[in-house]
């Protein structure tokens, strides 16, 4: 008695320099389902569950005819992630019964359009599962006037049951979904009740690590006794098993479909601080609906994601903070990166990922970027901050009831600052971090978390440069290492921090003191980047990591070696080792060569490299780039001469050369790195592989030592 739409969710916007095309590779990294009582409302709830921006099927097109055709015409033809939109606009050849639904939704888009609004298209409207957002559009209100309007005319969603029993007996592990008729099939209960706003679709800067957090939250309500409400939309994860929590609404997670289920239920509490950014930017609405929210609250939130804020904090705290600015357009822009000196760290603000995040270098890159930037985040300042070049990048998690901050883990990035750290590995604990650095990171955590009042879960990002500390940035709500310092530690922290939203304290929790582990955990980024063809493997703030293993051992060196295994290379314990990088990287390449010749392997590279090797001592054999002829670099890697790639390029231009490089080492599966720091990191897991086997251990075992 119901329809599921399920549509996949697309990343291209990450990797600009491939085609948006569909082929017989998979490229969509989640996918997002809705319920409806017909096709046409679970689908258009399905477009607006994909969080991309759109609340129907509004298609912008050029206005001139000739051109609107030609462009249809070379999208339909080629299979892309938005061919669904355009199919809408040119009724192509899919299959009648598709192309009927999709044109009956467009028809009654252009009456709504040409018609004067009446309780009766409203009511017709939302039957076809038209969002107050598109509505708003079409009748030239706001989201908030068609919602009062509905609220008043008794126009509201019910509730009804997906039956996992086949109605032959009650079904105890009931979940729903709305749809705009009479009888409402949900239940609400009198019991103390807590509401956890889920993640959506997973999508490249929010996945299964905040999923994980959601269904932790749900474990501790129950545990609590506390009957848990999961609203979320994406059917790939745990949160939307029927059995996880004691109610599930597979929901867009929208603030129209929210607050109907909040409505409806009533919850005493919810919580948004552990779905990522989708139910963060969710916050302010809510609260202005008069919703109970749980834990930190939504203007300590803004405090932190708010730069003028956050500025005044830090001024407060007597922090350090690299130079910085806003502007809202190109000549601010270009004012601010002059006074503040390149290169820049530049960004649109309010979003998840490092979306459109990017190191610029000079004026013209700077103009470049803003045209992109402001149509990511429009209406929001751009984000101008002095970058730190070669400074190391510090990521902590902590955990405050209010009254006890705990810091839970200090993540050391092994790539320099400048690389996003959701692409960043790291290791806990820290490597090179002196203790009374380790002192004033663990202290300045402290005064942020009581300055900002976190109750639950908080994560900082510093970066150390010629000794200083800076503070580049809060997020008073779970991030995405919560699972990897969990798992490190041996503590539930995003079950802790549920006990604590709900008002119990660290003290009674048992959890008062940082852990510090006597084995090293490595966490390691893994990308889709052999999905997706002439896209450059290089790293930057940009993030564009799917996913992550770990690796643990008693030593940095092995750690390392495991996670890298666990990414799917094979760790060389003898071969050639080709290096070739920039030239300002050539003097601290040195001794990274130097160590792999001293463990017996041939050193190979570029003239430049080479020359520069050579003249420190190291034996280094000269190989052709791509441009200089054959047999160059590539035909080395084809043939499986190479057991490592070490190649780093600065800024986002690089050689031809250097792509066709990475490109190769990415196409023969062959061990590479971009970065010194990675590098480095390189040969201390060779060294420790090859000095001693390594061995494994339940996780268990390693939280009893």
């Amino acid at each position: 008695d119901y329809c599921v739409v399920k549509i996949p969710r697309w990343t291209f916007e990450k990797f600009p320099e491939t085609e948006d095309f569909l082929t017989t590779s998979m490229k969509s990294v989640g996918e997002t389902m809705a319920i409806g009582r017909t096709f046409k409302e679970a689908l258009q709830k399905a477009i607006r569950s994909l969080e991309i921006g759109r609340f129907g099927f509004g298609q912008d097109l050029p206005a001139d005819p000739q051109e609107r055709k030609t462009l249809l015409k070379s999208k339909l033809v080629k299979p892309n992630s938005l061919r669904l939109f355009y199919i809408g606009a040119a009724l192509t050849k899919v299959d009648p019964w598709f192309l009927h639904q999709i044109k009956d939704i467009l028809d009654a888009e252009d009456e709504l359009k040409s018609s004067e609004p009446s309780t009766e298209l409203l009511r017709a409207a939302k039957q076809m599962g038209f969002s107050d957002r598109t509505l708003g559009a079409l009748w030239n209100k706001t989201e908030l006037e068609i919602r009062q309007w509905r609220e008043r005319e008794k126009i509201v969603p019910v509730y009804k049951l997906v039956d996992t029993c086949a109605a032959e007996f009650e079904a105890y592990t009931p979940y729903y979904y709305s749809t705009y008729e009479t009888e409402n099939e949900s239940r609400p209960s009198a019991k103390k009740k807590v509401a956890i706003i889920g993640g959506g679709p997973n999508r490249i800067g929010q996945g299964i690590e905040f999923e994980y957090c959601c269904v932790h939250a749900s474990f501790a309500l129950r545990e609590e006794g506390i009957e848990s409400i999961m609203i979320n939309s994406n059917p790939e994860t745990v949160s939307t098993d029927y059995d996880t929590s004691d109610k599930l609404f597979f929901e867009p997670v929208t603030l129209e479909d929210v607050l109907h289920i909040i409505q409806t239920e009533k919850p005493d509490g919810v919580i948004v601080q552990f779905g990522g950014q989708t139910p963060l930017n969710l916050a302010r609405g809510l609260e202005a609906a008069g919703v109970p929210i749980i834990g930190t609250s939504p203007t300590a939130i803004d405090r932190a994601e708010n730069r003028d804020r956050f500025q005044e904090i830090v001024h407060k705290l007597n922090l350090n903070q690299p130079d910085n600015d806003t502007a809202m357009d190109v000549e601010k822009a270009l004012v601010a990166a002059e006074r503040i000196g390149y290169p820049v760290l530049v960004r649109p603000s309010y979003v998840l990922g490092g979306r459109s995040m990017e190191i610029v270098y000079d004026h013209e890159t700077l103009r470049t970027f803003m045209g992109k930037a402001l149509l990511v985040s429009p209406g929001h300042p751009i984000l101008i901050d002095k970058f730190l070049e070669d400074a190391v990048e510090v990521d902590v998690d902590a955990i405050s009831d209010g009254v006890t901050t705990v810091v839970a883990g200090i993540m050391e990035h092994i790539e320099e600052a400048g690389i996003h750290s959701g692409d960043s590995a790291c290791i806990l604990p820290p490597l090179t971090l002196s203790a009374p650095l380790l002192e004033l990171i663990e202290k300045q955590t402290k005064m942020l978390a009581a300055e900002l009042n976190v109750i639950g879960l908080m994560n900082i990002q510093y970066a150390i440069k010629d000794a200083t500390l800076y503070v580049l940035e809060v997020n008073p709500r779970a991030s995405r290492t919560v699972p990897f310092v969990s798992k490190a530690i041996g503590v539930p922290l995003a079950k802790l921090a549920t006990k604590v939203m709900l008002g119990k304290t660290l003290a009674e929790l048992g959890f008062t003191q940082t852990i510090k582990p006597k084995h090293v955990s490595v966490k390691e980024a893994v990308f889709p980047f052999n999905r997706f063809p002439e896209v450059d493997i290089l790293l930057g703030p940009e993030m564009k990591s799917t996913g992550e293993v770990m690796g643990i051992d008693y030593s940095f060196g092995l750690a390392f070696a495991k996670s890298q295994m666990a990414a799917g290379f094979k760790m060389p314990t003898s071969g050639s080792i080709f290096i070739s990088v920039h030239g300002y990287h050539k003097d601290r390449i040195v001794e990274v060569a130097r160590s792999f010749a001293n463990m017996g392997f041939n050193i190979l590279a570029t003239s430049g490299t080479a020359r520069h090797l050579q003249k420190f001592g190291v034996d280094a054999t000269v190989i052709a780039k791509v441009s200089e002829g054959r047999p160059h670099i590539v035909d080395y890697i084809k043939n499986g001469d190479i057991a490592m790639v070490i190649n780093t390029s600065v800024g986002r231009k690089s050689s031809r050369d250097s792509y066709h490089i990475r490109r190769g080492a990415l196409t023969y599966n062959i061990l590479y790195t971009t970065t010194l720091a990675g590098a480095r990191a390189l040969s201390e897991a060779t060294k420790a592989m090859i000095e001693k086997d390594w061995g494994v251990c339940p996780l268990q075992e390693y939280y009893k030592k």
